[in-house]
Order: structure tokens, then sequence, then C-alpha cells
């Protein structure tokens, strides 16, 4: 996957999150749908929906890659438009990490491990940010 831009990267510390990613956080980017491009592997990706343990009730739609299911992003009926995208299934990681994808949102600060330390990032939420 290749983005053009990044309209906002966030750091996450939702409840049960660990559930889908593995661990206690994700570092996330939010990317308007028009610029992602997939550079392999776009025509046999498969999405799921579901709303049971989203924090708002809304819908999240989930992308994954049909051969591996790697969660590739996700979409929520709230913010029409953009994809929540891992930082980890990019392209040309390492030129942007520290550019593009520093943090400048941090969201459920509510739930945030007490052991885990601030993240330098502008904007700060209890909950979900309205990245909208």
């Amino acid at each position: 996957m290749a983005p053009t831009t990044a309209s906002q990267t966030c750091f996450c510390g939702a409840t049960k999150l660990e559930f889908l990613t593995a661990s206690m956080f994700a570092t996330n980017f939010c990317v308007k749908d028009a610029n992602i491009t997939y550079v392999n592997g776009g025509d046999n990706l498969k999405k799921r929906a579901q709303s049971a343990s989203i924090a708002s009730g809304n819908s999240m739609n989930d992308t994954r890659c049909g051969e591996c299911g790697t969660l590739m992003n996700r979409q929520s009926n709230g913010f029409q438009g953009l994809s929540f995208l891992r930082v980890g299934e990019v392209d040309q990681l390492d030129e942007l990490l520290a550019t593009t994808f520093k943090p400048r949102v941090e969201q459920f600060l509510r739930s945030k491990a007490p052991w885990i330390g601030e993240i330098d990032a502008p904007e700060k939420a209890q909950g979900q940010y309205d990245f909208s």
C-alpha cells in the first residue's frame, strides 16, 4: 500500500483494542479513500462489517487480505470517505516515521494503560477523536 498523504496520524489506546491488534495499543493513520493505492493484492481483499464493540455504535468495516487475513484498513460510517490504516502496513515506512506518521492525535486516554507514557501529540481525546 502506498499512501500519498496522511490526513491524521493517531496513537490509540482504546479498550479491547488488544483483540484486534494483539497489542495494548495501535498506531494508525487516517487517509482519504481516494489517496489509497494497493500495490499488490487489491483484487483479493475481503470486507466485513461489525458494530458490537465500537464505542460510538457506528459500523466499522474491516478490509483484510484475502490470502493471509492481515487487516489492511478500517472504515467507519461515522467518517465517510476516510480509512484508518495501521502504520506497519505501509511501504517506505522508515522514510515516513519521523515526519508524516508522527502522531498528531492521542485518543482513548480514559482507557490507556497507566504504564504507557505520554505521547508527543498536539491533540488529545479521552474517547474517540473527531477526525471529520
